[in-house]
């Protein structure tokens, strides 16, 4: 019996080593050479103390920072409780959190169109970004609580903004965590 168990066994270490310890330190070590900024989480810092990721969004809610998509998570941007309401376009719940989420946009920003993503959750409650329309409707707000010319902030956005890949694939978008960090730190001048 040990003559029939011994190479199904060997054969159990072999790949366990293999593509359980091998593989991925190969994989691990090929994309930090490659890919270094994103395989360690695509972290952002602050003096040189990490305040988090780029690809997690946070909440903002002072007036001096732009605002994030909403989170459908009971705690806001909790990365422990992500997920989506699972409320659909007919769901009279989620119609009305849109109504109260539009009135107290157009209060923030001003009376205008509202973009989609300032009034409805991303699928994972942890988006990261926000659409290029949406922050520059934020902008003039935003400077004015900063005291800062609203050509400025604008400028700011645009220049931070990612277009669509091929000017088609994709939409026009800032990341929030990086926007209101180079508020709090703009380059010398």
């Amino acid at each position: 019996m040990l003559r029939d168990i011994r190479p199904a066994f060997s054969l159990v270490v072999l790949f366990t080593l293999f593509l359980g310890f091998l593989l991925p330190e190969a994989f691990t070590g090929a994309m930090q050479l490659a890919l270094p900024w994103q395989a360690n989480g695509s972290l952002l810092k602050n003096n040189g103390e990490i305040i988090g990721s780029a690809l997690i969004g946070q909440n903002f809610t002072s007036p001096q920072y732009f605002q994030p998509r909403p989170s459908a998570l009971d705690k806001p941007y909790d990365a422990a409780t992500s997920g989506a309401s699972n409320l659909g376009p007919t769901s009279a719940a989620l119609q009305t959190a849109i109504r109260q989420r539009v009135a107290a946009y157009t209060k923030a920003f001003g009376p205008g169109p509202v973009p989609a993503d300032a009034v409805t959750a991303s699928g994972s409650g942890l988006d990261p970004d926000i659409s290029l329309a949406n922050a520059l409707r934020q902008a003039p707000a935003v400077a004015a609580a900063r005291h800062l010319p609203a050509t400025a902030v604008t400028s700011m956005v645009e220049k931070l903004a990612h277009h669509a890949f091929l000017g088609i694939i994709g939409t026009s978008h800032v990341n929030v965590l990086e926007l209101n960090l180079a508020l709090d730190h703009p380059p010398a001048t």
